[in-house]
């Protein structure tokens, strides 16, 4: 499955067999299928879980007829005609948990709180604003009123035996409320996939080590585990892997057999010491191993037994582009949901940027919006791939379509927010 063919370096000007970005979106989530497995839960412990089985209700909600503003319960049937008026006399008071008893008669009224049951005889709820209180016991009821306004009825929301939330749904805060709404306090959930996290290279220390010249302290781990942290995932961290082709060779065997899914960062481009190629030859099945993206080109997927492999760029700012574009629609499907939608903005640069057509570029941005309600973005600064300052800086990414050349000050780019991502 490993291509023998000539391949590009990274600092080539071509895309020699790299796929767009759009097809290797394609062909990963092509192969992915949600995992098995479900368990019951307490609601409170649900979010961000993807439902197993649907929500049904067994109750109208609401339940009861009510009101749906503080003023006073009457029946249709007193109120005035156009340009007339009534008066009505008030019998008591209704609050939310303390209904009123007895019925309505005709010329009477119930003072009524947002909530509160609707009184027998009653079917119009008058905001006390919209009425005029004449004495301790009489309103002064105008014709501008209609029959059943300012009423909550049952069912309005969920009727009886309805499918409220389905099976696959990602759970978020409303959706907690709606199942708590129902009475349910438990929720069968889909069993969290498994991703094992490791970095590879003789060029890493670890955090708390004493820096040794030549070397860098490894920060892709520390970015990855991050980042899935939003996701319906366990993880599992193997550390950093040295150079070693047997100790790769043992940990991506281990990682296979533990996980359903294994993310490395480097080793997958072209150089002597990327052993990865060659471990993946003997155990997995890769797919493809370069992406037409920048940063980011030297990218892996395929398997390994049957866990997903996604072998991610060294570079710390190429292993979040490639992660969000490729690894995180990925992994919700992985986890029984459908990837989130990516809200994106159109906004004018401030500045001309630099690009070459024939690959997607992902520039880190800074996004703002003028006085005159105006989006406009301009980078972080410099763009190289290992400057993971400029994803802290900034709050987007600016993404340059395939096919675009440069582009000048003041034209119109697509952009991701990050909030939309992390």
């Amino acid at each position: 499955m490993i291509p023998t063919v000539p391949q590009a370096s990274c600092t080539d000007p071509s895309e020699l067999d790299a796929l767009s970005v759009i097809e290797a979106q394609r062909q990963i989530l092509a192969h992915i299928q949600a995992v098995l497995g479900s368990e019951k839960i307490p609601l409170p412990f649900a979010l961000r879980r993807v439902l197993a089985r649907p929500i049904v209700s067994s109750l109208d909600v609401p339940s009861f007829a009510n009101a749906a503003v503080d003023g006073f319960a009457v029946h249709s049937g007193d109120l005035p005609s156009s340009r007339q008026t009534a008066k009505l006399r008030i019998i008591g008071e209704a609050l939310a948990g303390h209904p009123f008893i007895g019925p309505l008669q005709p010329g009477q009224a119930v003072r009524i709180m947002t909530g509160a049951l609707l009184p027998e005889g009653a079917d119009t709820v008058l905001m006390q604003e919209h009425v005029q209180r004449l004495e301790a016991d009489q309103i002064l009821v105008t014709g501008h009123h209609c029959s059943g306004e300012n009423v909550r009825l049952p069912g309005e929301d969920i009727r009886r035996g309805e499918t409220v939330l389905s099976e696959g749904r990602l759970l978020l805060p409303p959706d907690l409320g709606l199942i708590a709404s129902l009475g349910q306090l438990e929720v069968w959930v889909k069993r969290k996939p498994v991703i094992a996290v490791l970095s590879t290279g003789d060029e890493l220390l670890s955090q708390g080590t004493p820096y040794v010249p030549g070397k860098l302290y490894d920060s892709n781990r520390f970015s990855l585990l991050g980042a899935l942290t939003r996701l319906p995932v366990e993880t599992i961290d193997l550390g950093i892997i040295p150079d070693d082709e047997e100790r790769l060779e043992a940990a991506l065997r281990e990682s296979a057999d533990s996980a359903d899914a294994v993310i490395s960062s480097g080793g997958v481009s072209v150089g002597e010491a990327d052993y990865t190629k060659r471990v993946l030859a003997r155990l997995g099945d890769i797919q493809f191993w370069k992406v037409a993206i920048k940063p980011g080109r030297p990218l892996a997927f395929g398997r390994l037994g049957q866990a997903l492999f996604f072998g991610l760029p060294g570079n710390p700012v190429a292993v979040l582009v490639t992660f969000y574009c490729f690894v995180l629609p990925a992994l919700y499907r992985l986890a029984g949901t459908e990837p989130p939608f990516i809200p994106t903005l159109s906004a004018e640069t401030t500045q001309p940027l630099r690009k070459k057509p024939g690959r997607t570029e992902f520039q880190r941005g800074i996004l703002t919006l003028t006085p005159d309600g105006r989006w406009q973005v301009r980078t972080t600064g410099r763009q190289g791939s290992g400057i993971l300052s400029s994803m802290s800086l900034g709050n987007c990414f600016i993404v340059l379509e395939h096919g675009r050349g440069p582009v000048a000050e003041g034209e119109s780019v697509t952009v991701w927010p990050f909030a939309a991502l992390m």
